[in-house]
């Protein structure tokens, strides 16, 4: 595994959409380890795939109750809203309020290409949204509650 460069704002990589993840294969594999080590030695919950200059629809997301792949995740299904402090690995120390979903149910694939469903609530739940906008070339400072 190797600590990678991290993206940050002003880089054209952030603000592309990404390609789908067709292949399941060792290389896939080290990119996500990859990635859950820069994320864990950045302190940050999450890390998507462009953030480290990949252009794959793929991220990692661990809020304190182990570590979750999300490969080709779309979001099937939300409920609720939460407004809360968000910040970002590729926006460093600046933080600003966004309105969630509360509740969101994602679909997407493992490493091994295997279908997976998975629901998840309040900061889990930021989270997860967070991270996907990042696969569609969003940022939280484009959702930022206008006061």
């Amino acid at each position: 595994m190797a600590i990678r460069n991290i993206v940050k704002i002003g880089d054209d990589v952030l603000r592309k959409v990404c390609r789908t993840q067709l292949t399941f294969d060792d290389k896939l594999a080290t990119i996500l380890d990859d990635m859950a080590e820069t994320m864990y030695k950045a302190e940050g919950v999450g890390l998507a795939a462009p953030q480290v200059g990949v252009l794959r629809r793929f991220c990692v997301v661990d809020v304190g109750d182990g570590l979750i792949e999300l490969i080709n995740p779309v979001i099937v299904e939300k409920s609720g809203s939460q407004t809360g402090s968000e910040g970002c690995l590729s926006i460093p120390e600046r933080f600003e309020d966004v309105t969630r979903p509360m509740s969101v149910t994602v679909r997407a694939q493992n490493r091994k290409g295997e279908n997976i469903v998975i629901s998840a609530e309040g900061f889990k739940a930021r989270a997860f949204c967070h991270e996907i906008d990042h696969l569609d070339g969003v940022l939280y400072i484009d959702r930022v509650d206008k006061k």
